[in-house]
């Protein structure tokens, strides 16, 4: 009678261990991995830019002392030319400014990168006088608006700019850029650009 208890002890601590093995084994077994959900169909914009490709006459208005108090109202215009060219069959672009004025001597580039992936363009400006690259200033358009942002240390503060393409369709397209101090609720214009392209 004892051997027969200890058999059936011993019986039955081996099946709860089967159990809790295969419990465990279920438990702790590796999962499949969650299928993501899939991205927003993003509209390819990878010749957004095609608009600037060629020569052009700038004029261009660029405002005396952005963010002070009261507020500025003295611009600076300057005229000049300029051309934009594609790069790796449209996917980036370089575009040259040579502008002359009461407020001195502007030469700068562009360089406009996109991004296949994020479908957003990139937009590095360059001032000879500086001959450093700035951060990039990064968006899209909609609608046939461009808009393009990035942050920035403006005497000492760290600041919104904002970029603005319209006009993209008319042979004078409008570029604005505006700084904001207060996380883009309100923005103060600094530089104005019209074109007019060269035949």
């Amino acid at each position: 009678m004892t051997r027969f208890r200890t058999l059936s002890l011993s019986a039955l601590v081996v099946a709860l261990g089967l159990v809790w093995n295969r419990g465990d084994a279920q438990t702790s077994a590796p999962m499949a991995p969650a299928t993501p959900p899939p991205l927003k169909s993003l509209r390819d914009g990878q010749h957004d830019f095609d608009f600037l490709l060629g020569k052009w006459k700038y004029h261009l208005k660029r405002l005396e002392n952005p963010l002070t108090v009261p507020g500025s109202t003295h611009w600076v215009e300057f005229d000049g030319t300029g051309e934009c060219r594609p790069i790796w069959n449209g996917k980036a672009q370089l575009d040259t400014l040579d502008v002359n004025g009461p407020g001195g001597h502007i030469e700068g580039l562009t360089l406009r990168l996109y991004g296949p992936e994020s479908h957003q363009w990139s937009l590095y400006w360059s001032n000879a006088a500086k001959g450093t690259v700035d951060v990039p200033t990064v968006g899209s358009f909609v609608d046939g608006r461009g808009e393009f942002y990035d942050q920035e240390v403006y005497r000492g503060r760290m600041i919104l700019v904002r970029y603005a393409w319209t006009g993209t369709t008319s042979k004078s397209p409008h570029f604005e850029q505006s700084f904001s101090e207060d996380g883009g609720k309100t923005w103060e214009v600094n530089w104005i650009t019209d074109q007019v392209r060269v035949e």
